[in-house]
């Protein structure tokens, strides 16, 4: 399988990195093909500075986005959830790189469109310091709505995986160790 890895939290020196290289060395140990991409490494504006008037030229680091997601089977994201949501940063790497006659095509008469990432799947890894049930009650899981249903589906990825890491500013190195050794479970096996 070719897996691609976009760490979306702007530090890599965090448990979300950790998370993104324990699944990535699990995969390359498991015979997967690995490609990754730290967006807090990334050069890009993630500003649409005309919205989708006119498509602005794609910086080198976007290119190579758009082609790691064009070669990979899965794509998986590992991210925060800031204030209900993504970090800018991600959500800005959307805006930019996932645009009509990329990632979907609208139909000319009529309200569908052509999903152009079809045969694609995803893993989601995600961390809150709140509680799960928080997160779905309080706010009705606003990321996974942005990230899961409004991008991922709508250009075509299916069947998309989703663990949801609670409660982290509690958890000591012992209960991240067992987090950890639970991401390597979540590595596809080789058949």
């Amino acid at each position: 399988m070719k897996i691609y890895i976009l760490l979306g939290h702007p530090d890599s020196e965090t448990f979300n990195g950790e998370i993104m290289e324990t699944y990535a060395k699990t995969a390359a140990l498991t015979g997967h093909e690995v490609r990754i991409q730290q967006i807090g490494k990334m050069k890009f504006d993630p500003v649409l500075w005309k919205g989708y008037k006119e498509i602005q030229e794609l910086e080198n680091d976007l290119k190579i986005a758009q082609e790691n997601i064009l070669w990979c089977n899965r794509w998986v994201l590992v991210y925060p959830i800031w204030w209900g949501s993504v970090p800018a940063l991600l959500k800005g790497f959307f805006d930019r790189t996932l645009y009509s006659g990329f990632a979907y095509k609208y139909h000319e008469n009529d309200p569908l469109w052509d999903k152009l990432l079809k045969g694609r799947s995803a893993d989601i890894i995600t961390t809150c310091d709140a509680p799960k049930w928080w997160i779905w009650w309080q706010y009705r899981n606003s990321d996974l709505n942005t990230v899961d249903r409004a991008t991922l589906r709508f250009c075509g990825f299916s069947p998309i995986r989703v663990k949801r890491i609670d409660r982290l500013r509690y958890k000591d190195f012992t209960k991240r160790k067992k987090i950890l050794e639970e991401v390597k479970k979540w590595v596809p096996t080789i058949q």
